[in-house]
């Protein structure tokens, strides 16, 4: 029996359809609606960059729509999310904290994420510090004092931020809430009383097996190459498991233009029959995960993206913070923003549209309103165009009230 054969732009739209993106929320979200996304996504990325809103709210914002910021944050000190590198820092649902436990009771194989050596020559003050913790509760960073004379900078942490970091890889420390964005540590069996070790943790291969499981719902449609970037796994058996999901019909092979053999979930098989036409727009965080791995995004949308943050702005081709826009099931350009929060103004400083892209006046309508929304969420009274290509110029005024 032959596999099915899809064009580009129906894996595209299988691909939203797993990730939440197909089509735009039908009703104003819930906060139950947040933890689903989250579940749907496997993993929420952190990053703590906000010349707009910070990437996770983001996130959730290109599915959810307007939504409380704050029901994250409420998340977390529910419990019904942990902190825990996955793909990179990560909110997860707490239901996977067995997943990554094993990476937790090995912090050497890490990387730079413990440092076997400062915990070594630091025994005493780390052992200190959680006695601290035991006795008086929670603790920041922002807690402790930097050493007389330490010169600031992005790497420069203090002895007591290495000591909480070292702690939370190994696992000792868990984050049971964020403050103003900023981790709140509590010892792992005040926050996980009931975890034993013996009875809960998995093997690392089971663990493994489950991530790859995740990644494949979640990716939805995915070439074998795609699965194991998005738990960072390494040497992960993915031809095993792509071996023993043929056979079980936990995936199905696909035919796909330009990507060749490719693997489709099983839940999206009903899409299969009649495949839903994609009518979302709305902006994306540079850590969503359709754009996170960034040779993915070039095989499956022809988007050649890279993030900027980190490269001296003479050297940027872009910006500081750029967003992909998703215009009905395709990724159609880009922008460079910020949110004036005192002014109440979204300052939209260039957009790019991809090659090609044919400027209709559905996109025009379509990619204004979604920048409309993404101001008000973020509590804009007006959006500022500065410079803009001469197709959206010749369409769109320079100043919106929103």
């Amino acid at each position: 029996m032959s596999s099915p054969s899809l064009t580009l732009n129906q894996a595209r739209q299988l691909h939203l359809a797993a990730q939440g993106l197909l089509r735009p929320a039908r009703r104003k979200a819930r906060f139950e609606d947040l933890l689903t996304t989250i579940r749907q996504m496997s993993l929420l990325q952190i990053d703590t960059i906000h010349v707009v809103a910070r990437s996770p709210y983001l996130v959730l914002f290109s599915r959810l729509g307007d939504y409380p910021q704050v029901w994250l944050e409420q998340a977390l000190s529910g419990g019904n999310l942990f902190e825990y590198w996955a793909h990179e820092a990560c909110f997860i649902p707490s239901e996977d904290y067995p997943l990554l436990r094993h990476r937790m009771l090995n912090p050497q194989y890490m990387g730079w994420k413990y440092n076997s050596e400062w915990v070594e020559n630091w025994q005493q003050e780390i052992t200190e510090l959680l006695e601290h913790i035991a006795q008086n509760g929670p603790v920041r960073s922002a807690d402790f004092a930097a050493p007389e004379g330490q010169k600031p900078g992005w790497w420069a942490w203090k002895p007591h931020k290495r000591h909480l970091e070292n702690l939370f890889t190994a696992g000792e420390l868990m984050v049971t809430e964020r403050r103003n964005f900023q981790r709140v540590y509590d010892l792992r069996q005040n926050v996980l009383p009931d975890w034993n070790d013996e009875l809960h943790a998995l093997e690392e291969g089971e663990a493994i097996q489950q991530m790859l499981q995740n990644s494949a719902a979640s990716l939805g449609l995915f070439r074998a190459a795609w699965l194991p970037d998005y738990y960072r796994l390494k040497r992960a058996p993915v031809k095993a498991a792509l071996a023993s999901w043929l056979e079980t019909g936990e995936v199905i092979p696909v035919e796909v233009e330009t990507l060749g053999e490719c693997y489709l979930h099983h839940s999206l098989l009903p899409l299969l029959e009649a495949l839903p036409r994609a009518t979302h727009t709305t902006l994306l965080s540079p850590f969503d995960p359709v754009v996170w791995d960034r040779k993915r995004a070039l095989e499956l949308f022809n988007f050649d993206y890279r993030l900027e943050c980190y490269t001296p702005e003479e050297k940027r081709q872009y910006g500081y913070f750029v967003l992909p826009i998703l215009h009905r099931g395709a990724l159609k350009g880009r922008l460079d923003a910020k949110m004036l929060r005192k002014e109440k103004v979204l300052l939209i400083r260039q957009i790019w549209l991809e090659r090609n892209v044919q400027v209709s006046q559905a996109l025009l309508d379509d990619v204004q309103q979604a920048i409309l929304r993404f101001a008000r969420w973020q509590g804009a009274e007006s959006v500022v165009l500065d410079k803009l290509p001469p197709e959206l110029a010749a369409g769109w005024q320079k100043n919106w009230l929103v």
